[in-house]
């Protein structure tokens, strides 16, 4: 039997392609690279990315094809090379490797304003001069869009070295990268674990951060699958734990600190922030009214011997900011801006004795067995 290159074309035309309905030949997936050595067939089918879930698929109906059109005792199973226009995700391993410190900004529970401290720690190191980025990996109550005035923002795709990354969005010094900008802001994201994992490795791995001496992941509260993905996907600096002063929320910061402190994620706690310590009207500065209790996490910080980083007054402008999409910390001389450049400064100082005193912390792997 003779075969040669169009009677393996003609086959392959008979293929379609499951994301568009267009055969194999129009839409170009054909190396020309075809060899033909006596029974022996062999080429390579072009994808757009590596991780296109229809290769396993199409490779098998590419092999059924030539063995139904051009004979079956064609030499062809095993022999069909899957090429990809854009190149790989990096390993793990090598993720964001122009990343100086990851720093993941957890809470035990709901409530406590993790996401209004981890959004102004990112504009008050930012206003130190430092390269920052925030990932809003919380997942299914995105609110950093908002907060960074960007609702509107449509984060676009751009090729980086041979690969099409997500440009973040950017403001206040801030670069930023959210579910919220993917997804209609009135409707809940109603995603299972598995799902939402796969959003937030794309967030990290597929999106252009760059140089960053900062990169703040605003987690969801509690402990779940959004957690144990974040630590397999990446070497974590250090962990930062946001409490209010009373005893029910003290108790989940806890749990969430234990998590991060556990022989199996392992990864240092930076400190504790304690938000919500005290209000102050704004039209008597000097005073104090402790309305979930007093210093609760700062004693919760000297029991577990890490350090407290910072306390947060409640002050009608820190709501105020989270709405307007103005965060209170770009004005350093208020109250609550002065309590969020403090932390910072806090946080560079923890920062630098922790990768000074401590090995870099291991991402954590998963047993295959």
């Amino acid at each position: 039997m003779a075969i040669y290159p169009k009677l393996i074309m003609d086959a392959l035309a008979k293929v379609r392609y499951p994301g568009t309905g267009k055969d194999l030949v129009e839409m170009g997936m054909v190396e020309d690279n075809i060899r033909i050595e006596g029974n022996k067939v062999s080429f390579s089918l072009l994808f757009e990315k590596p991780n296109d879930p229809f290769i396993k698929s199409v490779v098998k109906a590419a092999e059924t094809a030539i063995l139904t059109y051009v004979g079956e005792d064609v030499d062809i199973k095993g022999n069909i090379e899957v090429l990809a226009r854009q190149a790989a995700r990096p390993e793990p391993d090598k993720l964001l490797p122009q990343v100086k410190n990851i720093i993941a900004v957890s809470s035990g529970k709901g409530g406590v304003g993790k996401s209004t401290v981890a959004a102004n720690l990112a504009v008050a190191l930012a206003g130190l001069g430092y390269k920052v980025g925030l990932l809003d990996a919380d997942i299914f109550g995105p609110s950093q869009p908002k907060m960074f005035n960007v609702e509107d923002a449509r984060p676009y795709m751009e090729e980086v070295d041979g690969r099409e990354l997500i440009q973040p969005a950017e403001n206040y010094g801030v670069k930023l990268l959210s579910i919220g900008f993917f997804v209609n802001k009135e409707d809940a994201v109603l995603w299972r674990g598995a799902m939402a994992s796969n959003a937030l490795k794309q967030l990290i791995g597929d999106a252009n951060w760059g140089d960053l001496d900062y990169f703040l992941i605003d987690l969801p509260p509690g402990t779940s699958d959004i957690h144990l993905t974040l630590v397999q996907t990446l070497a974590i600096t250090g962990a930062i734990v946001v409490s209010t002063p009373q005893e029910v929320a003290l108790a989940d910061a806890r749990k969430g600190i234990s998590m991060f402190t556990g022989e199996k994620i392992n990864v240092p706690v930076l400190g504790l922030v304690e938000n919500m310590a005290w209000f102050t009207p704004a039209e008597l500065p000097e005073n104090k009214y402790y309305l979930f209790g007093k210093e609760g996490a700062k004693r919760l910080a000297e029991e577990l011997n890490i350090p407290l980083l910072g306390q947060i007054p409640i002050v009608q402008s820190i709501c105020e900011g989270g709405d307007n999409g103005t965060p209170v910390a770009l004005n350093p001389d208020t109250i609550t801006g002065a309590a969020f450049r403090e932390l910072a400064e806090n946080v560079v100082e923890q920062i630098n004795y922790r990768n000074t005193n401590m090995a870099p912390t291991q991402r954590v792997h998963v047993s295959k067995n």
